[in-house]
């Protein structure tokens, strides 16, 4: 099956082109039994954290990250996005106190996961 491409950012970082929501849908269904990789605690988002999540995206592609100290869902919509912009991920599920990132391995070789396409 074909890789959807990748997009290029100004800072030279490779970027994925959107999801669509079935694949959205998709992923949020492969990701309903996994557990957090990540851990956003009360120092927010860190270097040690980025580092973290970069280095799970590029093993397992499909993660979850919980926000453990933060209640505000503004607050958490906003450090989501920051991450998914950090990493070059994608954000496709938010439930709770827990976000779900997704970063296809620019490897067709090394990519765990297919999306379907329609």
């Amino acid at each position: 099956m074909k890789g959807r491409g990748f997009l290029k950012t100004v800072e030279g970082m490779k970027v994925m082109a959107e999801t669509k929501g079935y694949q959205r849908k998709y992923l949020r269904g492969i990701a309903h039994g996994m557990k957090a990789v990540v851990m956003v605690g009360q120092q927010g988002i860190t270097p040690s954290v980025l580092k973290a999540l970069k280095e799970a995206l590029d093993q397992h592609e499909l993660i979850k990250v919980k926000f453990v100290e933060e209640k505000s869902r503004e607050a958490k919509v906003q450090m989501a996005a920051v991450l998914a912009r950090e990493t070059g991920s994608e954000e496709v599920g938010t439930i709770g106190h827990t976000a779900l990132f997704y970063r296809e391995n620019p490897d067709p070789e090394l990519r765990k996961i297919v999306l379907p396409e329609r």
